[in-house]
């Protein structure tokens, strides 16, 4: 990248783009959208607004809401005021934010709504000295401490302000920090990842060396813009001139997928195994004529695409009923997630190989990567023109990557963080000659794509010495339509137990067909024919498990697994320590 930072970059498409639409968001239920011209004229306006009121270059400022375009214009007027971004999810606790507040110095925070704003009023009560500005326009706010944005954006700016933002532009250096990202660690206190416009021009080279976007691409903005994989994506789309789509409520993803239409995107699992298990129940009680059209549907956009991907010829017999079956089935797959897709990306979490597969024979190419918050985030990436299912990729341009002795992935590259704030110790104890430490287990396969099998730290020891991947478990028996959540068990244990937690829609409407009577919802997941639907499908779903990995015993929750219980990260990570003690009693009863 020619450019010193990414607020030159920014500035630089706006002119380039002008009136081209640069985002789109909903306001009062209709698609609203703003050109990239507005979008460059917004963001100029609130950094000189941030200059005005004394934010200092290098000064950390707070971003804690839902996705939204204000976010956007927030971090992008951030950097050109010389100032550093410090996102807060928007699920975050009234604690949690406010470690992160007191640990950055934050002093200046944006908050989305009535939630954010009130965690942030509770932190000011005790003493923390903070500047306020509401994204939502109908909450109602302390004016001594709290301004809406657009009245705050709108500030007649100083008349030196317009100086000395050209000045802090001119002083910005690759190597400067461009955000503090603190990990949603699964153990302990967060901490916060200084990533640097070197870091994510970086990943903008790995994606434009491996995937065609251009200003004919729309994408949708739903996973958090708190976390570095949507972040680093969001940046991308706009180096590239497309149509970013905000989403505030990720609930509403699947009815968004088909309004907007996107033609790239990044996501996680959850998403793609959410959808395959819809598809794969709704065959369940399908007609064996629909069943069997249904696999041949299948196989045939199987064969089609695999001839396809290895260069070989498609016979005209092909074609014609892989044209057939794509209208009739496959087409309307592809219709729930929008339509055609130029490529999914997948990260976060494991992808199970067959979903991949499943995908990949409706026309649909899930490319799933590899990395941390503290690689910016990419190590490593399947992309359209070399992928296999059931690894992470190669490792990226730039980028060297090595198996430790004890199976632990290490990576060195530009990509590297520069350090976690106010942590030189643990900086140093990560970061060794250079190599970054990922904490993960790994192994490469003879043509050099990465397989992760699981977390040092969560590697299950059984009292038996066997060595279990919980995360291999969970993928394969999470995928199911009836499970919404799931943590294997087995630390010292004998065998593999398991706490899950019921689709709950999916199963009171199973319960409703088969006449199955309950009071609430506790008293359902005690009810027999419960228990014997759960034990049938983990076990259809541990067939290529080995017998030590199966799960033996397992118990029902009436209650999903919550940021706000501390049982799971804002980034849905389990937090497996928080919830063997929560759940202890009903655990040690299972051995």
């Amino acid at each position: 990248m020619n450019y010193e930072h990414i607020g030159r970059m920014i500035s630089d498409k706006v002119r380039t783009y002008d009136n081209q639409t640069a985002l789109r968001f909903k306001h009062e239920n209709e698609w609203k959208s703003l050109t990239y011209g507005n979008f460059g004229n917004k963001i100029h306006q609130l950094a000189k607004a941030m200059i005005t009121a004394g934010v200092q270059r290098g000064e950390n400022v707070g971003i804690y809401s839902a996705n939204r375009y204000e976010w956007a214009v927030t971090d992008f007027a951030c950097i050109l005021a010389g100032a550093v971004s410090v996102p807060i999810y928007s699920t975050n606790t009234k604690e949690q934010a406010e470690f992160i507040i007191r640990d950055a110095g934050i002093k200046l925070i944006f908050v989305g709504n009535s939630f954010q704003y009130e965690n942030i009023t509770a932190i000011l009560s005790d003493s923390a000295a903070l500047k306020i500005i509401s994204y939502d326009p109908e909450i109602e706010i302390d004016t001594r401490v709290a301004h809406y944005f657009e009245d705050f954006s709108s500030t007649p700016p100083a008349p030196e302000a317009e100086q000395i933002l050209e000045q802090r532009q001119n002083d910005i250096k690759k190597e400067d920090t461009t955000t503090i990202i603190y990990t949603s660690g699964t153990t302990g206190n967060p901490k916060g990842v200084m990533l640097t416009h070197a870091n994510l021009f970086h990943q903008l080279d790995c994606l434009d060396a491996n995937f065609d976007v251009s200003a004919k691409d729309t994408s949708l903005c739903f996973l958090p813009l708190s976390h570095v994989y949507e972040r680093a994506w969001s940046y991308y789309v706009y180096f590239k001139g497309a149509v970013h789509t905000y989403l505030e409520d990720p609930k509403q993803v699947i009815d968004t997928l088909q309004e907007v239409k996107p033609t790239a995107m990044v996501s996680v699992p959850r998403l793609y195994e959410k959808i395959y298990a819809a598809v794969m129940n709704s065959q369940e009680n399908a007609s064996f004529v629909k069943k069997m059209l249904f696999k041949n549907a299948i196989n045939t956009g199987d064969t089609y695409y695999n001839r396809i991907k290895h260069k070989e010829p498609i016979s005209l017999s092909l074609r014609l009923k892989h044209k057939l079956f794509d209208k009739l089935i496959l087409s309307k797959i592809r219709g729930v997630v929008g339509g055609d897709k130029n490529f999914f990306s997948a990260g976060g979490a494991p992808l199970e190989q067959s979903i991949e597969e499943f995908f990949f024979s409706c026309g649909l190419l899930v490319c799933q990567g590899y990395g941390l918050t503290e690689t910016s985030p990419m190590i490593s990436y399947n992309t359209p023109h070399s992928f296999r299912f059931g690894t992470v990729g190669k490792p990226v341009p730039n980028c060297e990557v090595r198996i430790a002795e004890d199976g632990e992935v290490q990576v060195k590259g530009p990509q590297v963080m520069k350090g976690y704030y106010n942590n030189p110790e643990k900086t140093a104890e990560d970061i060794v000659d250079g190599w970054f430490k990922t904490g993960d287990i790994g192994e490469f396969d003879e043509d050099g794509f990465l397989k992760i099998t699981d977390r040092i730290k969560d590697l299950i020891i059984t009292s038996g010495g066997k060595n279990i991947a919980p995360q291999k478990i969970e993928t394969y028996v999470g995928k199911d339509f009836f499970i919404e959540q799931i943590v294997s068990i087995g630390e010292k244990r004998k065998f593999i137990s398991a706490l899950v937690v019921p689709s709950f829609d999916a199963l009171e409407t199973w319960a409703k067909e088969k006449g199955v009577e309950y009071s609430d919802m506790e008293d359902l997941i005690k009810h027999p024919k419960v228990i014997q639907l759960y034990r049938d499908r983990i076990d259809h779903h541990s067939r290529n498990l080995a017998r030590y990995e199966t799960i033996k015993k397992f118990r029902l929750l009436s209650e999903p697994f919550s940021v706000e219980g501390g049982e799971i990260t804002p980034t849905l990570k389990l937090k497996r320590k928080a919830i063997n003690e929560k759940y202890k009693r009903l655990v040690d009863e299972m051995y």
